[in-house]
């Protein structure tokens, strides 16, 4: 079984806020209100001070924004890499490249 160590020691809700400060910095930076942001991206402006206060967004909306915000570019190139740490992972990840599935009995491992 391949284990995928991640040494950083931030959680997902503070990945999320992380996410949601730096857009509203972006936001700011441009002068955009939140009801304007919304106008842009179609994103709802309550959804938008809810992110900016509860760091909670759907992957669509968050996308939405990013992209409004001239960000597209990164979000497209989130994961867009394969990440190893050892050279039977990196032999693994060169093997699986076309691969569409996982294993079916993967999660019992």
């Amino acid at each position: 079984m391949h284990l995928i160590y991640d040494f950083d020691m931030d959680s997902p809700a503070d990945i999320m806020q992380l996410m949601a400060q730096n857009l509203q910095k972006r936001r700011l930076e441009k002068g955009l209100s939140r009801t304007t942001l919304s106008e842009i991206s179609g994103v709802p402006a309550p959804t938008i001070a809810k992110f900016e206060r509860q760091h909670t967004i759907s992957l669509l909306s968050y996308v939405a924004l990013a992209k409004a915000l001239g960000h597209s570019k990164e979000v497209k190139g989130l994961l867009s890499v394969p990440l190893y740490d050892t050279m039977q992972e990196l032999e693994t990840i060169n093997k699986n490249k076309q691969r569409k599935r996982g294993r079916r009995n993967e999660r019992s491992k």
